[in-house]
Formats: C-alpha cells, structure tokens, sequence
C-alpha cells in the first residue's frame, strides 16, 4: 500500500474510531448516571446487573468500563463529591468562631443531605472495600479539620469539648436524625443547632 492510500484510509478509518470511542464515553456516561440514580432513589446496594439494566447496557459492558464493582463507586464518589465540595470548602461566615460553626451546621445539613443516599450506600460496603473505607475515613479527616482549623486555642485544649462539637455536626449525627430517627430536614436541622447552642454556651468566645 503506498503513503497516498494509507492516508485515505486512515482518514476512512477515523470516524469508525471516532464513533466508537463516542459509543464508549456514550455507556460509560449511562452506567455512572444508572448508579446515581439508583443510590438517590434508595437502593442503596444495587448489583451490577441491575445497572446495566437501568443504563440501558449489556451486563459485560459494565465491566468492561469499571473493572469491579468498587471502580464504580470511586466515580459515583467523585461525581457527589464534585457537586458538594464547593459548599464544604467555602469559608463560613460569621464575626465570632461561634458564629461560623452555626454557619458550618447550616451548610452542612444541605451537604449531608444531598450526600446522604451516598454515603449510606459506601458504609455498607466500606468494610469488605479497601477504597471505601479510605475513603470514608478521608471524608472524618476532612470534616473534623474543617472544625478545628476556626477553634481557638483555648477550645482546642478542651479535648472532650472539641470531640463533643465535632460529633454534633457529623454526617453520622445527620444520619441518625434523618434516616434512623425518620426526622424532616427542618426537624433535624433544629436538633443540630440546638445541640450546637447547648455545646458552644459553655465554650469560651476567644
């Protein structure tokens, strides 16, 4: 075959590549989407058939896009963690480190309610997946630095005091209030702030 001809059918081949390709990223697309809403709508274990079922693929593409079932939820994960982090990293407002913490709390119900189907779903798993649990103990660093970096050092010192604040705007505290207690979102936003005020009034300001 000369130069000439190789490059026409090179360039004949390449939107069969292309489409392909499209194809790929096409499924691919489905079966994250297929994941997501399964988890949010409350099936929070679902197999691997059952997403192909949903994204509309055969059972072998699923695992020809994610190796296991894990690969899988390390891009549903990155997809949630996408949405939320924005409201998790933005700085709190408030003049005092009281005030901020009230603001945490807030932003955080919207987070841990956004998340919560999610999160569910990964602690059910974590234990038998070295990922997850990586993960889920990633996401206890990060809320637990979130707290701390606006304590002062005189809370700081209080370690019981500073464990206590960090229970009270957990995601396990949220779970507990709305998945295991059946509580509304306003219900359980005002037991949190409640308990944040009776912690926080004992507290020091600076």
């Amino acid at each position: 075959m000369t130069k000439a001809s190789q490059k026409i059918a090179s360039r004949s081949n390449a939107p069969l590549a292309d489409g392909r390709r499209e194809r790929s990223r096409s499924s691919r697309s489905k079966i994250v989407a297929a994941m997501l809403d399964l988890v949010g709508k409350g099936d929070v274990a679902p197999s691997a058939a059952r997403v192909a079922e949903v994204a509309g693929v055969g059972l072998r593409s699923v695992f020809r896009h994610f190796d296991d079932m894990d690969a899988l939820y390390r891009e549903m994960g990155g997809a949630i963690e996408a949405q939320v982090m924005p409201i998790i990293l933005q700085a709190p407002s408030g003049a005092s480190w009281k005030e901020k913490l009230l603001d945490i709390a807030d932003r955080r119900a919207t987070v841990f309610e956004t998340i919560l189907p999610f999160r569910i779903s990964g602690n059910l798993k974590r234990f038998q997946s070295p990922y997850l649990m990586q993960d889920y103990r990633r996401m206890l660093r990060l809320e637990t630095e979130i707290i701390e970096a606006h304590l002062p050092a005189s809370v700081k010192a209080d370690v019981t005091g500073a464990h206590s604040l960090n229970v009270i705007l957990s995601f396990q505290t949220w779970r507990l209030l709305r998945h295991d207690q059946s509580l509304t979102v306003e219900d359980a936003k005002a037991v949190v702030r409640r308990l944040l005020n009776d912690g926080l009034a004992g507290m020091p300001d600076e």
